[in-house]
């Protein structure tokens, strides 16, 4: 097994960990849409879901499909090594590493090497990247909200990490465990950096939000600049329209606006079809423009580094 100086990153070079020490501020949502929209564009994706919840084939939509092995392939990857072995096309360009229950084991795993060999445990994930990394423009990772040895082992295959924050009370906590992380992983990934915090889940007036967030953002993460000026607007009826019909959000927008005019179906001039909260497209134009945020910053950092 190659070690910290003999693992080519060359190829993860776009690898983003969407990450959180706290659960539920969007990294899923976050992570499957942003992959979505880029796949849409002709990238060609990966996602890894390294949480055993697998609430990423939610919104894919492939949860209880044959496609679902409940993380048996990746855990195995993480396990034992060998390279990683992708389901294909669940969207056009779009390619998932399955996540689920056999994380746990995994996870149990990669904390009982850790022990023994560290940089071995947190590098399973990079290794099992490594060879079919060069099939993809991008690779993005879901990451589990409190597990030591998953989030260690994601932190260590990015080049970038992406945080997701209410920007509440509450979300402080989630960036300090998020840079206490990232220190950790540092002598197995040095070059990791974070690319942006993006507000989820927020109220339209979101400028104290803001505000709020930018200071814990500095206290947390010693940097000012990296929130993203786009934030995901608050719709729990979006929420949950697109688990229940298993799509992504700009999906979801374009059914919303296929459906008849109300007046026309109640004038009897077409069929009534499933309806869809109009709140759609708002929060697809906030997922547009974030992944607009995150191919510039990408775009940003690559110029400077080839001009460096």
């Amino acid at each position: 097994m190659p070690g910290t100086d003999e693992l080519d990153r060359s190829a993860l070079g776009r690898t983003i960990a969407v990450i959180n020490g706290k659960g539920g501020v969007g990294k899923t949502t976050i992570t499957a849409n942003v992959a979505g929209l880029l796949a849409l564009s002709g990238w060609r994706v990966l996602v890894v879901d390294m949480d055993p919840q697998g609430n990423l084939g939610l919104d894919l939509g492939y949860v209880d499909t044959d496609a679902d092995d409940g993380g048996a392939a990746l855990a195995t990857s993480l396990t034992y090594g060998g390279a990683a072995a992708p389901h294909r096309a669940v969207r056009t360009n779009l390619d998932v590493l399955i996540g689920g229950d056999a994380l746990h084991m995994a996870q149990a795993a990669l904390a009982a090497q850790g022990s023994r060999d560290a940089a071995k445990a947190a590098l399973s994930l990079a290794r099992a990247l490594v060879p079919v990394a060069d099939d993809y423009d991008v690779i993005l990772i879901d990451c589990p909200p409190g597990n030591d040895a998953l989030q260690s082992a994601a932190i260590a295959a990015a080049r970038w990490v992406l945080i997701p924050s209410r920007g509440d009370a509450g979300s402080q906590k989630g960036l300090d465990d998020v840079a206490r992380r990232l220190a950790a992983v540092l002598p197995y990934n040095p070059d990791v950096d974070l690319l942006g915090v993006a507000l989820f889940d927020v109220d339209t007036a979101a400028s104290r939000v803001r505000e709020n967030a930018r200071a814990m953002v500095a206290e947390s993460l010693e940097s000012e600049d990296v929130l993203f000026k786009s934030t995901i607007r608050h719709s729990s009826a979006v929420a949950q329209e697109i688990r229940k019909r298993r799509l992504l959000v700009h999906e979801l927008d374009d059914a919303v606006r296929q459906e008849p005019e109300w007046w026309r179906v109640r004038r009897g001039e077409v069929a009534a079809a499933q309806s869809g909260p109009r709140s759609a497209t708002t929060v697809a134009e906030d997922l547009h423009a974030l992944t607009e945020e995150v191919v510039a910053r990408l775009t940003e950092h690559e110029t400077q580094e080839v001009a460096s």
